[in-house]
């Protein structure tokens, strides 16, 4: 037969490790990620909420320098896949870099605002510029070319 004893604080000591993760995955479950509510570039803040018209799109595409043909805007709700693909966890990791995660938004139908950049220097073609929005926030989006031999990259300039 095999007999063990606990002392009085072993159990405390257990008691207070279990509590102590518990509340860790309440926190973990229930506190919201972070993401940003405004950035500062350069000289200019570039707010990312209350992003509900065009007038504000082009002030938060502003932000980052970028002109863009107001007229020709796309506007197109699109889901973010609930499983991400190569390709996806790619852009995913153009969001990371600037600071967004389109990961808590697996599942979920956006909206896509797409304009034609009017002042990228260095490229002769088409630019594009494309912003992911879900309730009136900037959750992703990219400055990229129309071209297949081209480039994708942030809202930041090179």
């Amino acid at each position: 037969m095999f007999v063990y004893s606990v002392r009085a604080s072993a159990l405390r000591f257990v008691a207070v490790l279990t509590a102590a993760v518990v509340v860790l995955a309440l926190l973990v479950a229930f506190v919201p990620s972070y993401v940003p509510t405004s950035l500062l570039v350069g000289e200019e803040k570039v707010v990312y909420d209350n992003i509900s018209s065009l007038g504000t799109r082009m002030e938060f595409l502003a932000g980052f320098g970028w002109e863009i043909d107001a007229e020709r805007e796309d506007a197109s709700a699109v889901t973010v896949p609930a499983k991400f693909d190569a390709v996806y966890e790619d852009y995913n990791d153009i969001q990371r870099a600037q600071g967004l995660n389109l990961q808590r938004y697996r599942g979920k139908t956006v909206m896509r605002y797409t304009y034609p950049v009017k002042n990228y220097e260095g490229w002769d073609g088409e630019v594009w510029a494309t912003v992911l929005v879900y309730k009136d926030r900037v959750i992703g989006g990219d400055i990229c070319s129309a071209s297949p031999q081209g480039f994708v990259h942030g809202f930041k300039k090179p």
